[in-house]
């Protein structure tokens, strides 16, 4: 144990239990934790370790269930299951405990013992035991006896006492004793176990080992009490017995004592077979070693020790060295072990001539290994001749070995030939039945002759089918008529397989059918026999005939009730189609195959009811399967399996409403789910059909579902992509969810022009930071609108101002002057204008916006009307018409905008200021469209042309254009006039 890592600080007695030889369990303190540590005898290397508190720790023997002890607290638990399996808290403190069976835990405290369940005291502690330290419980094989025991120091030395209880009696009996054993012994093949308790002690006056008989019954041969001497060498003065463990296959007492000798006694004779030391330290634990027969135990120094008997060898030793040929020959033949094979011979020969026929039957009968158990031997007895009366001792030899086991296939023929010469075959039944006979061919063809149905009962058992199927020919030929059924029952009870074939041999017999199906049918459902009725009737119901339709519905009944799995192998093949459809769909479903039940039902109850176990069907079938039903009953079908499990079937109902989306109609699946109030379920429903769709309200409600489960991202996508939904549904939704990122709200209003709409939500709502987004980085072209949606709210100039220079992108500078302008707010634009210019921009808008502030602010606009370059001449000519007329004229002249100037100057009767663009501008044509007699302000102007503007002049081109026009235009009057001023 050590070299497995198991400190050897913590291999004691009182912290080391081991109750079989499959566990070792060990307490252990690692570190400052305290461990359980699980040696599993069958893979020691791989220890189990477990933190625990307990004060005691104990492996069940076969199962890994622990004890635990931790006070007056106790608990099992299962370690494989992880489950506590019982729990109790004692009224006392519990001193010492055992499992003492398989199912009972045995409880020791200062004043009692108790046993399972909740503890029930069984009887309570002997004065002899005060003051003991208890250090083993046992119990016999009918739990009719116990034993307690405990040592202690007196005199100087150890004081074994014991106590033995009888539980039917109620009455105990105080002993002197270390170590103890109960035993079941047969002193005769053919008579019950004798009932015994074997006990070692050592006290003053010497060492002895008793074996005696407790409970003994009337009947029984009486077994006679031995005591033994056990030995211990002259320096083992302080030696004593430490644990006993009996042999259940050799019926051989191993004895362990403190100094660590074993010693093996013959448990019938007390007789010591061998001794030796096997440890130089104590032995403090052991247990019966199951796998060998022997013992295994544990020394303080932690080593796993086990001793057993060696089959081959233990009788030479016997005859050997201890010289003991009474014992050798006892041991083999009880115990069918080799090495005696010549002494049992003898032994058997010299009874046959001295006569002792009974002694050498019961010693051919029990020869170790069946040596004497030949023919020849049946020979033997055979011949022998006894007095009229007396049982022949071939008889006693079948009888014996017909109360020790079974007779082997030369022994079975022999008895069964004079049995069935004195008609008593019930003999030969009642032992085929107990399995007293080797069953063979030569035996079915001694018993055919008599019996047709126990001949095929032996060719059975001896698996000699072809025996077996010319039984059918056979009974032909004799002209015999077998009861079939009751035939073909009892080959069932025997071997199952076998009547399934003889059933086959029986329907389908060239003659004809020897049975009907429907009666082989009952026969193998009387037995239960479904798994053999299911092979006969898928064999014989081939062809799927409408007059099977019965059969087909029985076989299908009995495998759904007993073999579901069958049932849904042979509906999944498709092989019957004439059942009852209805009947079988029930059973199905109460089955849990609620996939063949909903294949069968019609009624929309049955298939609602059955639809919503979803965690036992197929998803993929269940996506199908809605394909065969109409749209009220799949819609019907949907709201149930919500009702029944909305988080379980969400899934596969999404599926199911994709799929068939359109044969369902999208505006009813919405229904289904917002009656559910299932946002998840409609979002991820419209998520698979949206980008096919184009039915608006299928869109729309997608947005509104995502919006519902936190899908902005899908919301954005959808707003940003989507030309089908109702933008101004949307926009009003949007608003009205009032989502934390207003993102979806912005991009459906730049989409669609509800920028001011949006600006005004947005302002209202104080959510300035999102304005700043749409124009820094969604749409900064639609900055105009926002900023003419800002100045309608009242927004602080400042604010603007900020917003406007935040914006790096290009703007239409036309919309944003046109939105500032006719808000009468122009000004505050001068700062954003300025900052274009000086970054080298030549944009015409820039300056007809910076012309128009100069214009209304009075700032040199003359000055910059005439000498910029940049501007629309006619557009700002147009803004000054009614505020200045003058500086209209002006931004026309640099315009030259002829029409426009002309106009202006007409209607302001700035005539001189005409005249002297005419002159300037030297084109004939524009000369004569105002020199036209049919305009109302040409005598005006030819005033102001003679009168001003040509005088003014300098520059001779001017003068001669002009006079041209005055020539052009049939004026000879006004151009003498106009000759005379010059």
């Amino acid at each position: 144990l050590t070299a497995l890592g198991i400190g050897a600080a913590s291999i004691s007695f009182n912290t080391l239990t081991m109750e079989s030889d499959k566990f070792i369990c060990v307490r252990e303190k690692v570190g400052e934790q305290n461990q359980v540590v699980i040696v599993d005898m069958n893979d020691p290397t791989n220890l189990i370790r477990r933190p625990i508190t307990a004060d005691s720790a104990m492996m069940h023997p076969t199962t890994k269930v622990i004890a635990l002890k931790a006070g007056r607290q106790l608990q099992i638990f299962n370690l494989e299951m992880k489950a506590k399996v019982k729990a109790h808290v004692m009224n006392e403190d519990v001193v010492f405990w055992k499992w003492v069976t398989l199912s009972t835990v045995g409880l020791v405290t200062d004043r009692s013992m108790e046993g399972d369940s909740t503890p029930v005291k069984i009887f309570d502690r002997h004065a002899n035991l005060a003051g003991s330290q208890i250090i083993n419980y046992r119990v016999n094989s009918d739990e009719k006896w116990m034993l307690l025991n405990g040592i202690s120091a007196a005199d100087g030395r150890v004081v074994g006492n014991m106590q033995l209880f009888s539980r039917e009696k109620g009455v105990s009996q105080p002993l002197e004793g270390h170590a103890a054993a109960f035993a079941d012994f047969k002193q005769d093949v053919s008579a019950a176990a004798n009932k015994l308790f074997t006990f070692a002690v050592r006290n003053a006056s010497g060492a002895k080992l008793h074996i005696v008989e407790i409970d003994h019954k009337d009947g029984q041969p009486v077994f006679q009490k031995k005591a033994v001497d056990v030995f211990f060498p002259p320096e083992a003065t302080g030696d004593f017995p430490v644990s006993m463990q009996v042999s259940k296959k050799y019926d051989v007492i191993y004895l362990v004592t403190k100094a660590g000798f074993i010693h093996l006694y013959d448990l019938e004779t007390g007789t010591c077979i061998y001794m030796n030391r096997i440890s130089g330290d104590t032995i403090f634990v052991t247990a019966e070693m199951e796998t060998t027969s022997g013992i295994i135990g544990v020394n303080r120094k932690g080593q796993v020790l086990s001793v057993s008997v060696d089959e081959e060898t233990i009788i030479p030793y016997i005859l050997r060295s201890l010289g003991n040929a009474d014992l050798a020959f006892r041991m083999a033949t009880r115990n069918s072990l080799p090495g005696a094979d010549n002494l049992v011979i003898e032994r058997f020969n010299h009874c046959l001539t001295t006569g002792n026929y009974s002694e050498a039957a019961k010693i051919a009968a029990t020869s170790p290994r069946g040596i004497l158990r030949t023919p020849p031997t049946i020979e033997r007895f055979k011949l022998i001749q006894v007095p009229a009366g007396q049982m022949s001792p071939i008889l006693q030899y079948f009888g014996i070995l017909l109360e020790k086991g079974e007779l082997n296939k030369f022994e079975s023929i022999e008895l069964a030939r004079p049995v069935l010469q004195q008609g008593r075959k019930q003999l030969l039944e009642k032992w085929l039945k107990e399995d007293k006979l080797e069953c063979s061919e030569e035996l079915g063809d001694l018993v055919k002759a008599q019996d047709l149905t126990l001949a095929v009962s032996v060719y059975l058992r001896a698996n000699v089918p072809a025996k077996y199927a010319k039984i059918v020919p056979y009974a032909k030929r004799v002209g015999y008529q077998p009861d079939y059924s009751y035939l073909l029952q009892y080959i069932m009870r025997i071997d199952p397989e076998k009547g399934s074939e003889f059933a086959s041999l029986l329907v389908n017999d060239e003659s004809g059918p020897l049975v009907q199906i429907e009666q082989i049918v009952n026969v193998f459902a009387s037995l239960n026999m479904i798994q053999q009725l299911t092979s006969f009737l898928l064999d014989a119901l081939k062809g799927d005939k409408p007059e099977h339709a019965a059969l087909q519905t029985k076989l299908l009944e009995l495998n759904l009730l007993h073999a579901p799995q069958v049932a849904d192998a042979i509906l999944g093949n498709q092989m019957f189609t004439h059942y009852d459809r209805t009947y079988i769909a029930s059973l199905c479903e109460k089955a849990g195959l609620y996939q063949r039940a909903l294949e069968h039902y019609t009624d929309i109850y049955d298939i609602k009811r059955a639809i919503i176990n979803t965690q036992l069907l197929s998803p993929d079938w269940i996506i199908s399967f809605f394909g065969r039903l109409s749209v009220d009953q799949s819609l019907e079908c949907l709201r149930e399996m919500l009702t029944s499990n909305l988080r379980q079937n969400l899934q596969i109902v999404v599926q199911v409403a994709t799929k068939y989306s359109d044969q369902l109609g999208a505006a009813n699946l919405i229904s289904v789910f917002e009656s559910f109030k299932t946002p998840e379920g409609l979002y991820y429903y419209l998520g698979a059909i949206v980008n096919m769709s184009q039915d608006k309200d299928v869109h729309f409600k997608y947005i509104e579902a995502a919006c519902n489960t936190g899908q902005f991202k899908e919301v954005e996508r959808i707003c940003r992509e989507s030309n089908v939904y109702d933008p101004e549904r949307v926009k009003t939704f949007l608003k009205e969810a009032k989502l934390q990122d207003q993102l979806p709200l912005i991009i459906v209003c730049d989409r669609f022009g509800f920028v001011h709409d949006l600006v005004l939500f947005l302002y209202q709502n104080n959510l300035y930071k999102y304005i700043e987004v749409y124009v820094q980085k969604v749409n900064p072209s639609r900055t105009p609108e926002v900023l003419g949606g800002l100045l309608d709210v009242d927004c602080d100039e400042s604010v603007i101002k900020n917003l406007l220079l935040s914006v790096h992108a290009p703007i239409p500078v036309d919309n944003l002057v046109a939105e500032v302008e006719k808000r009468n707010r122009l000004k505050l634009l001068l700062p954003y204008l300025e900052m274009k210019i000086k970054e080298g921009s030549l944009e015409t808008p820039i300056f007809n916006a910076i012309a128009k502030i100069y214009i209304d602010t009075n700032n040199n606009a003359e000055y910059f009307l005439r000498e910029n370059k940049f501007y629309d001449a006619i557009v700002v000519g147009k803004y000054c018409e009614r505020r200045d007329p003058f500086l209209a004229y002006v931004a026309y002249e640099r315009g030259q905008c002829d029409n426009e100037l002309v106009a202006i100057t007409n209607e302001n009767s700035m005539f001189k200021h005409q005249a002297r663009y005419l002159v300037k501008r030297r084109d004939l044509d524009l000369w004569a469209s105002v020199l036209n007699p049919e305009n109302p302000f040409r005598r005006s102007l030819i005033d102001q042309v003679v009168g001003t503007a040509l005088p003014e002049t300098q520059d001779p081109e001017d003068v001669s254009v002009t006079v041209k026009a005055f020539m052009a235009a049939e004026l000879p009057n006004e151009l003498i006039e106009l000759l005379e001023k010059l």
